[in-house]
């Protein structure tokens, strides 16, 4: 398969990372012999038109961003024939690490040219689409912290944010609704997952599947600080399930309220607030992945 691509840079992305990325990513395509031309994002906006743009001139979009610019990536393109391709350069890059697409740049611009085509689900928050996971109540407080946190440099910051969070978080009472069965409680957060992974490596949904036509829903509830503090380490295993306290669901809508507004994360930025509707479209975005990724 000969793909030419539309490389989308995003700048910000974790502190000019892509941007200094760029030089290898083009010499690897060149090495490899893959036509391509680059274009520096401005917004999420400009950077669905551009993908847009590239997917009526034949193109493959590879986004040499974190999780957040693939966001709208995934609204341009869900349902068409044009596939992404992800050059992880972001602080989390959680999507990425679910589809086995390498962290080193090099040997992710050349998977983009020699890789395959699967089929993944978007889920979406209000319309919004979001590919990895939207949470929010004690995550919307770590999230934004997380974002205000500049100086942390790397996945440290997503455990130092939490600790912050910790501090200060007062129980909320949620309400959720699956498929039209409701369920209150009383705790930390809820998560919708269309993937499993967020925060850097964190698996907080460990049996979500990109492609199966269902989201995965977390439930954290109420319970000491102390053993809230002691379950996060096992959140990057995935072992945290067993807890008494976590409670999961799966459905394809899931109807969200709080009894204080939140603001939802997904994906690294703020995309909707409380109360708020997920739902999911099964298969309908292209996804280029390493030959051997099942």
């Amino acid at each position: 398969m000969s793909r030419r691509f539309a490389l989308l840079v995003n700048p910000a992305s974790a502190g000019g990372r892509a941007l200094k990325a760029l030089p290898e990513v083009i010499q690897t395509l060149d090495g490899l012999g893959a036509r391509h031309r680059t274009v520096t994002t401005r917004s999420a906006e400009h950077a669905g038109d551009e993908a847009r743009r590239a997917s009526e001139q034949g193109e493959t979009v590879a986004a040499l961003s974190g999780d957040g610019l693939l966001r709208p990536l995934a609204g341009a393109l869900r349902g068409r024939e044009t596939a992404l391709a992800l050059i992880p350069c972001g602080r989390g890059n959680d999507l990425a690490r679910v589809l086995g697409i390498p962290r080193d740049v090099r040997e992710a611009a050349e998977t983009a040219v020699t890789g395959r085509e699967r089929l993944i689900d978007v889920a979406s928050v209000d319309g919004t689409p979001f590919l990895g996971i939207a949470s929010f109540g004690f995550d919307t407080d770590a999230n934004r912290i997380a974002n205000e946190a500049k100086w942390v440099k790397g996945d440290a910051v997503y455990a130092y944010a939490a600790l912050r969070a910790l501090i200060a978080w007062h129980p909320a009472h949620f309400t959720v609704t699956v498929d039209g069965e409701r369920r209150e409680l009383s705790g930390y957060s809820v998560a919708v997952g269309n993937s499993g992974a967020y925060g850097g490596g964190m698996h907080l949904l460990p049996h979500a599947l990109l492609d199966d036509g269902e989201l995965d829903i977390l439930m954290s509830e109420d319970t000491s600080k102390l053993t809230f503090l002691r379950s996060l380490p096992k959140v990057f295993k995935g072992t945290h399930l067993d807890s008494p306290y976590a409670h999961v669901m799966r459905g394809r809508r899931i109807e969200l309220r709080s009894d204080r507004p939140f603001v939802i994360y997904a994906d690294g930025d703020p995309i909707a607030a409380t109360p708020a509707t997920v739902t999911v479209e099964p298969r309908c975005l292209r996804i280029v992945v390493p030959p051997a990724t099942t």
